[in-house]
C-alpha cells in the first residue's frame, strides 16, 4: 500500500531515546474500508477507492448506498481514490489500518490548509507596507502595480490581495516517530497542513526511503 486516509488529531510532544523533545503531529490513520479495486486491465490504472469514518445512511445517496452494500460495509463519510501498486493483494471489502505503516521511516502528508478569507498584500505576501508617519496615507496598500507605456498592463502572476489559504498542501519526508496499530495512530515529527480534525492523506515518502 502507498497511501491511506486519516484525520489530524492535533500536536503534542514526545521524548526520544536520547531524551530530546520532539514536536509531533498525531494522525488517526484508518481504519479504511476498500470499496472498489481498480486494475490496469479493466480501468487503465491501478488504484483503490477507500472509505473513512462512519456516516448515517439517510445522508447518503442511493447509488452510494449500493456501492457500500456491494463492498459489504456501512456508509462512509469520506471516500477517496488512492494509488496502489499493481501487485497489491487487496480487494473490495478489506479493511486497512495504521499497521501498514509499521517499518516505514518517512511519510508524505497532504491536507487542506486553514482558510484565511480575503487578505491584503501585507498578510498574504508579507510585504512591508508604506511608512506610518511623515504624511503617508498608504500604510498597507500594495502601491503601483502596472508598467509604463510598454507593455502598459499588469503582468500575470503579480502578487495582489486575494483569497488566502484553503488550498491543498503536502508536507514531504516527515519522520515517523511512533506507530500505534491498536489505536490506529501515527505520530510524525513536524507539522501537517490543516486544522485539528481535518482529513489528510498519508503516503509513504516519495523522496526519502
Amino acid at each position: 500500500m502507498q497511501a491511506l486516509l486519516g484525520r489530524k488529531l492535533g500536536m503534542t510532544q514526545v521524548f526520544d531515546d536520547h531524551g530530546r523533545q520532539l514536536p509531533v503531529t498525531v494522525i488517526e490513520v484508518g481504519p479504511c474500508t476498500i470499496l472498489q479495486r481498480k486494475t490496469a486491465a479493466v480501468d487503465g490504472y491501478d488504484a483503490i477507492q477507500c472509505g473513512f469514518a462512519e456516516q448515517k445512511a439517510h445522508r447518503v445517496s442511493k447509488p452510494k448506498l449500493g456501492q457500500f452494500k456491494k463492498a459489504g460495509t456501512t456508509p462512509k463519510r469520506h471516500v477517496r481514490e488512492l494509488p496502489v501498486g499493481a501487485d497489491a493483494d487487496v480487494k473490495a471489502g478489506d479493511t486497512l489500518t495504521a499497521a501498514i505503516f509499521e517499518g516505514v521511516s518517512f511519510v508524505d502528508v497532504s491536507g487542506i490548509t486553514k482558510g484565511k478569507g480575503f487578505q491584503g498584500v501585507v498578510r498574504r505576501h508579507g510585504m512591508r507596507g508604506y511608512p506610518q508617519t511623515h504624511g503617508s496615507t498608504g500604510h498597507r496598500v500594495p502601491g503601483s502595480i502596472g508598467c509604463s507605456a510598454s507593455p502598459g498592463r499588469v503582468m500575470k502572476g503579480k502578487r495582489m490581495p486575494g483569497q488566502m489559504g484553503n488550498v491543498k498542501r503536502t508536507t514531504q519526508s516527515l519522520r515517523v516517530v511512533q506507530v500505534q496499530p491498536d489505536k490506529n495512530l501515527l505520530l510524525v515529527n513536524g507539522s501537517v497542513a490543516g486544522p485539528t480534525g481535518g482529513i489528510v492523506v498519508v503516503r509513504t515518502a516519495l523522496k526519502k526511503k
